[in-house]
């Protein structure tokens, strides 16, 4: 089963795939590098565990304006 890769790195799944192994919008998949150079499909179980950078995303308070960041920098503050 061939397809064609997007401009974007992005490939459909054949359907054939998608049936076998159960795989449904929202299924968290990975992909595992074989020795012999092959490229495994796997369906996870789970959601996919967000990285330890995506768990701080967004934790930092609010800042101070740029207004508030040049009189710093010009020495008004």
């Amino acid at each position: 089963m061939a397809t064609t890769v997007t401009s974007k790195g992005q490939v459909t799944i054949p359907k054939p795939v998608r049936d076998r192994l159960g795989i449904q919008p929202g299924t968290a998949v990975d992909f595992e590098l074989a020795p012999d150079g092959r490229v495994v499909l796997v369906k996870l179980d789970g959601p996919v565990q967000p990285s330890r950078f995506e768990v701080l995303r967004g934790r930092a308070g609010k800042g101070p304006s740029t207004a508030e960041i040049m009189a710093l920098t010009r020495g008004e503050g």
